[in-house]
């Protein structure tokens, strides 16, 4: 009975010494996920929507004429421009993808005057 009261008083002990160390602990915990946001701000999401941002851009200044190159990788030249769509004619053969296919223009041309930057 003896050793059973000295395993209570030291479960005691250590409860009250863990709850004095909480309040720390939990700003420290606290802290840690604040700076781990932040990071994973800087290094994902920031860069992401920077990109998003680029695209959106390039689709704006989208043309008849430009040559485009699609997200499945086919080359072709822009006839039309509609709102969610474009109609390309790809050696002979005349296409029509959405926007957000469109990966990157690759040569700037067209009936408006040609502004490269």
């Amino acid at each position: 009975m003896n050793n059973m009261t000295l395993n209570g008083l030291n479960i005691l002990l250590a409860q009250q010494q863990t709850a004095q160390q909480d309040p720390n602990a939990a700003i420290k915990m606290i802290g840690m996920m604040v700076i781990f946001a932040v990071i994973m701000w800087v290094l994902m999401i920031a860069p992401q929507r920077k990109k998003a941002k680029e695209q959106d851009l390039m689709l704006k200044a989208l043309r008849a004429g430009d040559k485009i190159v699609t997200a499945s990788g086919i080359i072709g030249v822009v006839l039309s421009i509609k709102d969610r769509t474009v109609s390309i004619r790809s050696a002979d053969t005349k296409l029509e993808i959405l926007k957000s296919a469109v990966a990157d223009v690759t040569e700037r041309g067209g009936e408006s005057g040609e502004t490269k930057s």
